[in-house]
């Protein structure tokens, strides 16, 4: 790859394979989403590099270092103030030498700061530039803040039931987010291969309230115009979470016959309630979807966690223990067979970091956990230096 062409340098996939090796990324992004993205970028081999205020940086890193670090391994982080001339000069040449730009502002505020699509297309016909929003550059709350729970409140994620009574519970993990992030590294990496082709890069405009919407639609919408969770064929009462004797919990998804009577038939003998064979058809199970929830809710409310592990253990239905906390999912078996979490360095002083892998194992190996984030403005010197010597480079006669 000649020094013109974008993502020359920076780090390659230790493995024997090149994943993304030589697309670079400049990650103008803050928190959750614009991070998630260009990890998963940077994880697969792309250099990514961290455009940073020079006033403090990503506030990611003061607010949860933890998760600052989990969201921002393999990357690179330079300093740079975009409120000043030279700062927008710097970048324009950094966008000159590579091929993505992640960025998480509201709508426009890139345009003000004289570095908007036009400014960078300028500088780089090929660059694309992936624009992750709340409700996306257009539209009546193109301009409204916003954080997770508003997306998924307006998404028609809680018009999904899980249960035949009750109200859509709000879950932890911020669905919405990752949700956009994940379609924003998709996207960027199918554009950039795309430039890559016809010399002409694009503006992806990423609305995290129409990536949770995209995630929730083929669920809301097949119930359009009928009646509620006691309707849905998707909404079981044997599809749920059961308190214990112990006040832990379990879960259990005996959606297919099989199952369910693979489970009855096992208990029958200790629970007489599951001796009746009335519920052996999953259209009876549906219509019966509360009789049947409170049934399981008293036959496992009869024990504790561990026995009912030593009794479900040999018996062939999905079920599960409910991880209460990192603890146990750390613990777990399975995580721990298939190298699930590794770690990355800590702070300065401090211990390893566990992290997650990559969640896809390729036949061809991908170190994923390579290094760990970088400290703000970590790598300023290295890339100017980089970008200065492939000018030079550039500007030799041939």
């Amino acid at each position: 790859m000649d020094d013109a062409t974008p993502g020359a340098a920076g780090p390659t996939v230790p493995a024997g394979w090149p994943g993304l090796a030589g697309l670079r990324v400049l990650d103008l992004s803050r928190l959750l989403p614009g991070g998630f993205a260009t990890l998963l970028l940077a994880d697969l081999g792309a250099d990514v590099i961290k455009v940073e205020s020079p006033d403090g940086g990503d506030y990611g890193r003061l607010v949860d270092p933890d998760t600052f670090a989990a969201l921002n391994r393999n990357k690179r982080s330079v300093s740079l103030d975009l409120r000043q001339p030279e700062g927008r000069d710097t970048l324009l040449r950094l966008v000159a030498r590579s091929d993505a730009v992640v960025e998480s502002h509201r709508p426009g505020v890139l345009e003000k700061l004289g570095l908007g699509y036009a400014r960078l297309r300028a500088a780089n016909r090929r660059i694309v530039l992936c624009s992750i929003s709340g409700f996306g550059q257009s539209g009546p709350y193109a301009s409204r803040p916003g954080h997770d729970l508003n997306f998924l409140a307006l998404s028609g994620f809680f018009a999904v039931p899980h249960r035949a009574v009750g109200p859509v519970d709000r879950v932890g993990v911020r669905v919405a987010d990752t949700a956009g992030a994940m379609y924003a590294a998709l996207s960027t990496a199918v554009a950039v291969f795309g430039a890559r082709a016809t010399g002409e890069g694009q503006h992806l405009d990423v609305s995290l309230h129409e990536a949770a919407a995209a995630w929730a639609a083929p669920f809301a919408l097949s119930r359009h115009g009928r009646a509620g969770p006691g309707g849905n064929p998707l909404v079981t009462g044997d599809n749920d979470v059961f308190v214990l004797a112990c006040g832990r919990r379990l879960t259990l998804a005996t959606f297919e016959d099989k199952f369910w009577i693979a489970f009855r038939q096992r208990f029958a003998d200790r629970f007489p309630a599951l001796a009746d064979d009335a519920y052996d058809r999953r259209a009876d199970r549906t219509r019966a979807k509360e009789k049947v929830r409170a049934l399981l809710a008293d036959v496992f409310a009869r024990h504790d966690l561990a026995w009912w592990s030593a009794a479900l253990s040999g018996l062939d239905v999905p079920w599960a223990p409910v991880h209460e906390s990192a603890q146990e999912f750390l613990a777990d078996e399975h995580v721990v067979a298939r190298g699930l979490v590794g770690t990355v360095p800590g702070p300065p002083g401090g211990d390893p970091r566990p992290q997650v892998r990559f969640p896809v194992l390729f036949g061809s190996g991908l170190d994923s956990l390579r290094g760990a984030a970088p400290a703000h403005g970590e790598h300023t010197a290295e890339v100017l230096a980089e970008i200065d010597a492939a000018d030079r480079r550039h500007e030799e006669p041939q």
